[in-house]
């Protein structure tokens, strides 16, 4: 008998420390229309996520980084055209040579375009994923995605690795808009920890557990479970389990539910539309 799929979403940071771990949220699929979060952990290190990694299959993550760069932005630099070169390219350019490498290209556009989009971006409403800064995406690619090139797990669209480990990039924004619209439900910042976002959180968790989403999927999880994801005023443990509800979404789709030609070099966003 084979062994079920696992299933985790991923919250990321590129600098994980025990105040600000990478927050992952593992569960499984029950039936065809529910998914149940089995626990949330907190990796304080990259030692820690590389170990997630290389976790025997079968399971499927859809974690909250970029997984690749513009393919306007990567060719007006010369950089590799082959995903897996790309990575290893980008893997060894310093962080500041980074911000400076995408500063003197964003300063040589026009005002209102700046930033190189991927194809993904306009329907996952997310960040360039050259963004150096609010939220640091290209930093979050930069320590995320060579880890998973090094893990020899599989990306659809992107690098042929380990069928039994697969990848997909996540984004839990895409997901809370749907569910409460535009309301902050999150911050970093102790002194925005206030009432409305709590009853955000609260209200999101609401629409999950009752499946009002297109994805066509409800969350299972115990009262202290749903407790401890409306306490959490920083959002990691909720935008954990937004990703692992993508991910579930994706296990049940052909191809993963991605479209039928995925830039190579740019990936594309799980359930993103």
């Amino acid at each position: 008998m084979s062994s079920p799929l696992r299933l985790v979403g991923v919250d990321f940071t590129s600098a994980p420390t025990r105040r600000k771990p990478i927050t992952v949220a593992r569960g499984v699929l029950e039936g065809a229309s529910r998914v149940r979060l089995e626990r949330v952990d907190a990796l304080a290190d990259f030692a820690a996520f590389e170990a997630l990694l290389a976790e025997p299959g079968p399971w499927l993550g859809g974690f909250d980084f970029p997984f690749g760069l513009p393919r306007e932005l990567v060719e007006s630099l010369g950089w590799p055209l082959q995903w897996p070169a790309l990575i290893a390219h980008y893997a060894g350019i310093q962080r500041t040579a980074i911000r400076e490498c995408f500063a003197a290209f964003c300063s040589a556009r026009p005002a209102g375009a700046k930033f190189a989009h991927r194809a993904c971006d306009g329907p996952a409403g997310s960040s360039p994923s050259m963004k150096w800064v609010n939220p640091p995406v290209a930093f979050m690619l930069h320590a995320g995605a060579p880890r998973l090139l090094a893990a020899g797990v599989h990306l659809p669209g992107l690098h042929d690795g380990d069928r039994a480990r697969v990848a997909l990039e996540a984004y839990p924004g895409l997901l809370a808009r749907e569910l409460i619209g535009s309301r902050s439900y999150k911050s970093d910042e102790r002194a925005k920890h206030t009432p409305e976002r709590l009853i955000a959180r609260k209200d999101l968790i609401d629409a999950l557990e009752q499946g009002r989403t297109r994805l066509g999927l409800r969350l299972r999880m115990s009262h202290a479970q749903r407790d401890e994801l409306a306490a959490d005023a920083s959002g990691d443990r909720l935008d954990a389990v937004l990703c692992l509800v993508q991910a579930a979404w994706a296990s049940r789709q052909p191809g993963f539910g991605l479209p039928a030609a995925v830039d190579p070099i740019e990936g594309w966003i799980a359930s993103a539309v």
